[in-house]
């Protein structure tokens, strides 16, 4: 079954969604009525699909879109009342494929659904890989290369470096990389980033000299 995300502030409107895709026995679903649960179910487990509300408490549907989307390539459906351009062109900048409108058709809602979930099985069938000097990332199985060398990595390190490459060249600061990694409830020290690259370093050995640290700017690979 495919684990799927709905974040929704009406408990009424959150059950019935909730309901009428299990109903399906298509999907495994977590219900979430506000933004930091969202967030902790993200930070815990990974989903195939999200509908996500923008209205709603704690963070908002963008901010849990952006968490979601720095993990994970699943399809991601934005529900909600919101129906003008600016907010519809702000959801897919947030990194969403689909925008739907309340009200809404619940069998419309779950056959979007399915052609997404259908299309993203067949994108992930394709081999994916990052790249970066020795340093080669498969996302789809989430292993890591040095030199043709297996690296096991702890899973922040993996998605630090995996954020890294797929930003090649480009100056992260430490803030950026703690809402794309630790995602944005974190309210630790930017320090752990430091600590995490240094790990990473040790662990990607001589090439670790990628990762490079810009003063007063935050790191890159390149």
């Amino acid at each position: 079954m495919a684990g799927i995300l709905i974040v929704e502030d009406s408990e009424e409107l959150l059950e019935l969604v909730a309901d009428f895709f299990r109903s399906k026995g298509t999907f495994e679903v977590d219900a979430a009525p506000d933004g930091n649960t969202a967030l902790a179910l993200i930070g815990r487990k990974d989903y195939d699909i999200a509908i996500l509300d923008i209205m709603i408490p704690g963070a908002d549907g963008f901010e849990v879109c952006k968490a979601l989307r720095s993990k994970s390539q699943c399809p991601i459906v934005f529900l909600t009342a919101l129906g003008n351009e600016s907010n519809i062109l702000k959801g897919y900048e947030a990194g969403a494929d689909e925008y739907m409108v309340k009200p809404f058709s619940l069998k419309v809602l779950y056959a979007k659904c399915l052609v997404l979930l259908n299309r993203a099985g067949n994108e992930m069938r394709k081999e994916i890989v990052l790249e970066c000097g020795d340093i080669k990332l498969y996302p789809l199985r989430m292993d890591v290369e040095v030199k043709g060398r297996s690296v096991e990595l702890a899973p922040k390190e993996y998605f630090l470096l995996k954020v890294l490459m797929e930003n090649k060249g480009i100056v992260l600061g430490r803030d950026r990389l703690l809402d794309l990694v630790w995602g944005l409830g974190f309210d630790g020290s930017d320090r752990v980033v430091d600590n995490h690259i240094k790990k990473l370093r040790k662990k990607l050995g001589d090439s670790g000299e990628s990762v490079r640290t810009v003063i007063g700017g935050g790191y890159k690979i390149c």
